[in-house]
Formats: structure tokens, sequence, C-alpha cells
């Protein structure tokens, strides 16, 4: 991957922007004030809609990955060539129509507040306004630019990893706008993650005149539980956790079922199938119960390559040309960047906003960070 210098932007970009600010709060109130659920089609599409008008405007091609489900997977391609650079992004959420009313749009004390700001609007948000300048500057570019704007990365991307993967085995690198982490770091790896869920089947009995005939499926799933906790690696940087338990019906009899939920975290793609495969190898411990297991691993880890240090490399030179400087963190959770690394393209994750409260009621990202924010997207797209 041969990646080129972006010294032949001469003017700083953070200001262009600041003297756009208010346009781009405004673009981004209004991604905002449609509410997007990924679980709600027709409101996830509504803003679909909104989006495509919007970088078709600025001559991008579109392409739609209609979805019978989910929101529809939205393609925008720009400029000309063989190689492209895959820009990735979501726009649903996690929170459910009628979020606004509790949690509305508003700036205070220098933050933009509201469903969806920073995980992840305002990074489609950025991208465009970053694509706008370079047509309005008349910018070159190395490399085509397609945006892949998707609808169901809160549940994994269900609908739209095999699209991202088709895309990401096609394109030179990955850019990803999802958050940065903190006051602004890159994330240059991530964990892979994925969830498991295990059910034991036993046999029903009365707890008081038949207690010997009973197998106790909560029981069953206590011997396990433990063990499962267990294959906890920090230094490897493998997590399990049970999360949920459920089962029985009422204390006078013994419970014939239970399950777990159990969430997985892996540093390294050998771990993840490593403990897939003690998932599936469990076996009852009581006489008489059963087993269940099903998920996996869904997605694999984005582990920091030499490819990663060259992309976070020409990201600093291109921050240090905006005045300020960027640091890398490896993080816990996913993202579709994780998809894109596990079809071998080069990925550099977390160029979206600054802030905090992904999934929370505070969330909200830096308003005084926007600007450079934007000037970076413009740095990138041009200069790799």
């Amino acid at each position: 991957m041969k990646i080129l210098g972006g010294n032949h932007v001469a003017m700083k970009w953070t200001d262009y922007f600041q003297d756009r600010l208010e346009q781009v709060l405004d673009e981004l109130k209004t991604y905002v004030e449609f509410e997007t659920p990924t679980h709600d089609k027709a409101a996830v599409d509504r803003l679909g809609a909104l989006i495509a008008e919007r970088f078709t405007a600025l001559g991008c091609t579109l392409t739609v990955h209609e979805q019978p489900i989910y929101g529809n997977q939205l393609r925008l391609e720009y400029g000309e060539g063989e190689e492209q650079i895959l820009v990735l992004g979501h726009f649903d959420t996690v929170k459910n129509v009628g979020t606004l009313a509790a949690e509305p749009w508003r700036i205070e004390d220098g933050r933009a507040y509201g469903p969806g700001t920073y995980d992840m609007k305002s990074g489609i948000v950025f991208s465009y306004f970053a694509l706008q300048a370079i047509l309005e500057n008349h910018l070159p570019l190395n490399k085509k630019l397609v945006f892949l704007w998707n609808t169901d990365e809160e549940i994994g991307s269900v609908s739209s990893k095999e699209i991202i993967q088709a895309e990401a085995r096609k394109s030179a690198l990955a850019l990803v706008i999802e958050p940065s982490f903190g006051d602004g770091l890159l994330k240059t790896s991530r964990k892979g993650g994925g969830e498991f869920r295990l059910r034991a089947y036993g046999r029903a009995a009365h707890a008081g005149n038949d207690h010997q005939k009973g197998v106790n499926a909560i029981e069953e799933l206590a011997h396990h539980i433990l063990a499962i906790q267990s294959w906890t690696n920090y230094e490897l940087g493998t997590t399990l956790s049970v999360g949920t338990i459920s089962g029985g019906t009422t204390s006078n009899v013994v419970p014939e079922f239970a399950e777990v939920e159990i969430d997985v975290r892996v540093q390294q793609a050998s771990e993840a199938e490593v403990v897939t495969r003690k998932m599936y190898e469990l076996k009852p411990v009581l006489d008489g119960a059963r087993l269940e297991v099903e998920g996996g691993v869904s997605k694999h880890p984005m582990e920091r390559t030499a490819g990663t240090e060259r992309l976070y490399r020409v990201a600093q030179e291109q921050a240090e040309l905006e005045g300020f400087t960027l640091g890398e963190i490896g993080v816990g959770g996913t993202s579709d960047g994780n998809i894109a690394a596990s079809a071998g393209c080069t990925v550099l994750d977390g160029l979206g906003p600054v802030g905090d409260g992904a999934h929370a009621s505070h969330e909200h990202i830096l308003v005084e960070a926007i600007p450079r924010n934007i000037a970076l997207l413009v740095r990138m797209f041009t200069s790799l």
C-alpha cells in the first residue's frame, strides 16, 4: 500500500471549517432530529433518503442495497480510478423513537447533545462537509472515495456485513468515522467480540415430594458459569462475562430449563477459535442433563498491523499541519472496522467526533473540536 504525503494543501482547514461551524451544526441537528432506531426500518430509511440526497447533490453515484427488515444500506462513490478508499459509518442508533422528547437537540457549555450526535451521525455529517470542501476548492484525489453508510451496526451489522466485506476486499484502505476515544485518540486496534447463549435442559419435579427425581437445570449451568468465567485471560486480552441468567418457574419446582448469555471479547483472532471450540465442547455435568450452545465471535479482532501503523503516522502528520497532535489506543468495543479488517483491509478507526456518552442520555460531542475533525478528514481523503 503506497501512502502519499499531504503537503499539497497549504491552507489551514481548521479555520475554514470554523467559519462554517454553524452550517455543520445545523446539518447535524437535522440528522439528529430524524430518530433512527435500528429496528424501525421506515424511520431509518427516512434519514437514509436525506443522506442520499445530500451526497448525490455533490456528484456522488448512489447504489442502494435494499433490505427487507432493516434500513437500506447506502453506497456513495466519488472520484475516478481503480483504487478506492472505503469510508465506513452507520446512521442507526440504539435510541427509540420518542427519545428526543427527553433528550432534545441542544448546545450547552460547548457541547452538542442529542441521540446519535456522538454515535455516530456527526461522522457522516463531517464526511459530507469534507467532501464538499474538496469539491469547492478543486482538490485532487489520489483514489476514489466510497462512502458506505449502513443501518444495522448497533446489532452487529447482520444485513450489511457481507456488503462491507465485499467493499473492503476492493479497497486500498478503510477509514472508520466512528467517534474517537477520550480527548481525540484514534483507534488502531479493536477487540473482536460476540455472544454465546448456553441453555441447560433438565427434568422438572416437585421440590418437596420428588426432589430426587428432578434434574436441576440451574445447577447444571452453575458448574459451567464458573468454568466459562475462568477462561478470561487479561494478558492475552480475552474476557468472558456471563451477563444474564434466567430459568425455572417457581421455587417449589426443580427447574427443567435455564439459560445464560455470555459476552466474549478477544484481542487475537486465534483466541476466538479457542473460545469457540471450548464453548461447543462443553458436556453436561449432571446425569440426565442436556446442553445446547449457539452463537459465536461475530466480529474478529481489528489487529494493529504494519499497515495500520503507516495510516496512523499519516494521520499524525496531517493533524500536525492543522496544529494539533493525535494519539492512539486499542479498545474493547467493536465496530464495522472489525468487519473490514477481517476481509484483509487495512483500517484506521475513530476519525469521528470528540465527545462522550455513546448509548447514554448524556451523549454529546465537543463543538470546539468539530473544525479540526473535518479538517483532518479533508487531509486524509486527499493525501492517501
